[in-house]
């Protein structure tokens, strides 16, 4: 979805990280919010850390979810910036960028920061 002059550039994401970031922070949400619902017993050595940090740790497990949260949000602010400085105006592509970066972070903010809109017009 790339013009020639470079405005409506998106590229998504891969399908590896889009289904890697999801399972992660899935099963993040999962181990603060509903425990009783993950089969810790049957994941082995990473179970038994994660019923670890269930038990004894909690509140750090809370604050660390809202961290990534946190974390993913300045990502997608920044990519409206990166946007910005690349001159990315279109405000529909701009949308998809910060929400592909919040919802999976360097993933997609990676492909942003490589994109060179002056290789670009050459082609």
């Amino acid at each position: 979805m790339a013009k020639s002059g470079g405005g409506d550039y998106f590229r998504r994401t891969s399908l590896f990280w889009i289904v890697f970031v999801t399972l992660g922070m899935g099963y993040f949400t999962c181990t603060v919010f509903v425990p009783e619902i993950i089969p810790f017993e049957h994941l082995g050595a990473f179970g038994t850390f994660c019923r670890y940090l269930v038990d004894n740790h909690a509140g750090i497990l809370y604050k660390g979810w809202w961290a990534a949260w946190a974390v993913h949000a300045f990502e997608a602010f920044i990519a409206l910036k990166v946007c910005s400085d690349k001159g990315i105006k279109n405000s529909t592509i701009r949308s998809l960028w910060f929400g592909q970066t919040f919802l999976f972070g360097f993933a997609s903010l990676g492909l942003l920061l490589k994109y060179n809109p002056e290789r670009r017009k050459q082609q």
